[in-house]
């Protein structure tokens, strides 16, 4: 090992997503993304339980975020606004990271199982924005239907924008997705 250097747990991210569109999810192994970052395994599993791990690293995160912003939107600001202002701003802090969207989802598209690990995380997501709902006082159904279709919008629109050549701004397209929401509810 050569001297020591910052940002392990961001090395490590580079390193694995780089072995993953290289070699594939399953022929990466975390003894070849260890050693890709300079680092060792003992290290790796300090940062992630395993390596499937460093593709939802953000998941918390995300959720404290998506959360915290419903938690704050207006009082006045019906379930479904509060969670629509809430993804929005996340797209916002995503738009940065398209590349690594992009990857990431290359990635989880072609593995099964990966796939049923994004899902479980939308469901999470899902469950803690009607968690924040309720504590503002939103009853259900309301508060879980609302919930569950903000992150209906949210993985929708993430799909077009890591997926799709062309398609631009996130949270453009989070809105284009909301107002497509609100037209097939409206029954137009």
């Amino acid at each position: 090992m050569g001297r020591w250097e910052p940002d392990a747990r961001g090395r490590l991210e580079r390193a694995a997503l780089d072995l993953f569109v290289e070699r594939g999810f399953e022929q990466a192994t975390v003894t070849e993304i260890a050693q890709r970052a300079g680092l060792t395994q003992r290290t790796f599993f300090r940062h992630f339980a395993d390596k499937r791990e460093v593709l939802f690293a953000g998941a918390g995160q995300l959720q404290e975020f998506l959360v915290g912003t419903v938690a704050s939107a207006p009082e006045s600001a019906a379930p479904i606004d509060a969670v629509a202002g809430a993804i929005e701003a996340a797209a916002a802090l995503l738009q940065e990271r398209r590349d690594y969207a992009q990857q990431r989802q290359a990635i989880i598209a072609v593995n099964p199982e990966l796939q049923e690990r994004e899902l479980i995380k939308l469901a999470s997501l899902a469950s803690a924005i009607a968690g924040a709902l309720r504590r503002r006082g939103v009853t259900d159904p309301a508060a879980s239907l609302a919930a569950e279709a903000g992150i209906a919008v949210f993985r929708i629109a993430f799909e077009r924008w890591a997926c799709q050549a062309g398609q631009g701004d996130f949270p453009q397209l989070i809105r284009e997705s909301l107002d497509e929401l609100r037209a097939v509810t409206a029954g137009k």
